[in-house]
């Protein structure tokens, strides 16, 4: 590494490393960090020193290509993500983000959008360490109001300040690929948004001349009528994959990209009958149907969005909305009590994956095989009814038996409907009790992997399984264990809601929990909730001492189910 020294006015003197020889390129996948460490002297005297963590990388974004990284064309592949954590609140916890990034990770996600307003520092550090891009945004609001009380009332003295402050803050992240000013803002529908784009993407450029800008527009009609989008570095759509192609034919960058995707709509591991594609469709439980085929009014399946992106040229990826359940919008329950967490995630508000998380894996996720078949099959009740079985894979076709009797093999192909692009899906089965098996092939048609569910027993005893069984002692880091109600064999119970208490002992403390249900009015704070579907997710907290934490949790008519996690000082 080359170093220089400058000697400034005052007579102190900067030193800055300059060069490094044969860089390891970051990347998603290899995401290779340096240090840089800046010293201040007077003469010889150290008077100050300061380190920057960052990356070395190149992209593109060019017409008739798209997003290039290091030289490698690629397309993202994105999820977008309140700032929020679930039943912790707000208030930043490092190993609580690290949890989420780690799933996204298993998921395939290469990107985020940090919706809709700049992200905390320890969110952009550990996207640096671990492999993650992002579109950091600004603003939900400019001039035009959406509240009463909204950003509008501050835009025209403090929008240029808040942007300089975003970009001076996160310009050395190697994690960071584009800035994004804004999200789905009314003044789209007027001759003063595009002069507005144009001033907030200069200060951007004026700041940072090393990355582009984009937002999220969701008026398509008058973002080419009054001509934002064609202003704009890299035109960013949400919901719009029915238009991506009329949007190519009339934009002048000659690419574009899915801001904001998908919005569709399900509660864990809930079924509904008859399986068919719905909109707003509402049910007397307040649950939305996680056969992955509800969506909003203005939204879509998975696998519509899939179908153009890889139907057409030059749309550069996606981020869906959203990764995890948040707070808030619970869309389409907006004003029916006791729904008060948003249905759209990949991911429920206690971080379980939806069967919606293998969909989207099977895409993304090259690196690892996924095989995962819905529904469950515990079905008292609906004996000799049609109850329709779908798989998500990454592998070309596969074989469904029923109880040992085939029901033939499905292959995804080429199809006028998206769902049978991207699923394999078995319309006609009928319900009896037993098990379900599904036998992946590979693209030689050799047998690859197998998943079995059977029909679940009697609520018998508590399982917990936790994510990491080793902790810091340093009275922050996270632990979170999954509660399964299981039947004596170790099949899970579906329909199993018994209220489920915790004690923590030793060296930590409980913290929160959730069970992904969008209507539980429980409190995240006390250490018991009735499970949902058969599971919830308990956190427990480090303490500042090293040694052992026991964790146990009980429930009635219920064998108990404990775990024992370590605390290791630094």
């Amino acid at each position: 590494m080359a170093t220089t020294s400058t000697t400034l006015a005052n007579g102190l003197t900067f030193e800055q490393n300059l060069t490094v020889p044969q860089p390891r390129l970051w990347s998603p996948e290899t995401p290779v960090l340096y240090t840089a460490s800046s010293k201040l002297y007077a003469g010889k005297a150290l008077k100050d020193a300061y380190k920057t963590t960052f990356g070395i990388r190149s992209f593109k974004f060019e017409k008739g290509t798209g997003f290039s990284l290091n030289g490698q064309v690629r397309k993202f592949k994105g999820v977008c993500n309140h700032h929020d954590l679930g039943p912790l609140g707000a208030a930043i916890n490092t190993a609580a983000l690290r949890r989420q990034l780690t799933l996204l990770k298993d998921l395939g996600c290469d990107a985020i959008r940090t919706s809709h307003n700049m992200p905390a520092p320890e969110l952009v550090a550990l996207c640096d360490e671990m492999g993650l891009m992002l579109m950091v945004e600004s603003f939900d609001e400019w001039k035009a109001p959406k509240v009463k009380n909204g950003y509008s009332q501050y835009f025209d003295e403090w929008a240029e300040k808040d942007l300089v402050n975003m970009v001076h803050h996160y310009r050395n992240n190697a994690s960071v690929i584009m800035w994004s000013i804004g999200n789905e803002v009314p003044d789209q529908s007027n001759a003063n948004g595009p002069i507005i784009a144009k001033r907030l993407q200069d200060i951007v450029h004026r700041e940072d001349p090393t990355r582009p800008v984009t937002m999220g527009l969701d008026r398509f009609d008058d973002d080419f009528k009054y001509g934002i989008a064609g202003v704009l570095d890299i035109p960013g759509f949400n919901y719009k994959p029915h238009r991506y192609a009329e949007a190519l034919a009339k934009l002048p960058q000659g690419f574009l990209l899915g801001s904001e995707t998908a919005s569709t709509v399900s509660s864990r591991e809930v079924y509904k009958f008859p399986v068919v594609k719905a909109k707003q469709q509402q049910y007397s439980d307040n649950q939305s149907s996680s056969y992955d085929l509800e969506a909003c009014s203005w939204s879509q399946t998975p696998d519509e969005e899939f179908a153009a992106q890889d139907d057409t040229p030059n749309v550069m990826g996606e981020f869906v909305w959203t990764g995890f359940d948040y707070l808030g919008e619970p869309t389409p329950y907006d004003e029916k009590w006791p729904s008060h967490s948003s249905y759209f995630g990949i991911l429920d508000l206690a971080g379980m994956p939806k069967d919606r998380y293998y969909l989207y894996r099977a895409r993304w996720n090259t690196a690892k095989p996924t095989l995962h078949i819905l529904p469950h099959w515990t079905w008292p009740g609906r004996e000799g009814q049609t109850t329709p079985v779908f798989a998500y894979t990454n592998y070309p076709s596969a074989e469904l038996f029923v109880n040992g009797k085939s029901q033939g093999r499905q292959t995804k192909g080429p199809s006028d409907q998206p769902q049978s692009r991207y699923r394999l899906m078995w319309n006609d089965v009928k319900y009896a009790p037993g098990s379900i098996k599904v036998v992946a092939y590979d693209a030689q048609g050799k047998a690859a992997a197998t998943e079995e569910v059977r029909t679940a027993g009697a609520p018998h005893h508590i399982k917990l399984v936790a994510d990491r069984t080793a902790l810091m002692a340093d009275g922050k880091d996270l632990a979170f264990i999954t509660a399964r109600v299981e039947d004596a064999q170790g099949n899970l119970c579906p329909d199993a809601t018994q209220s489920l208490s915790f004690a923590v002992s030793g060296t930590g403390s409980f913290r929160a929990i959730a069970n992904g249900d969008a209507t539980n009015l429980e409190s995240f704070q006390k250490p018991q909730m009735r499970a949902f579907q058969g599971q919830l997710v308990a956190i427990v907290q480090a303490g500042g001492k090293a040694g052992a934490m026991q964790v146990k949790a009980s429930g009635t008519g219920l064998q108990a189910g404990s775990v024992t996690l370590q605390t290791k000082a630094r």
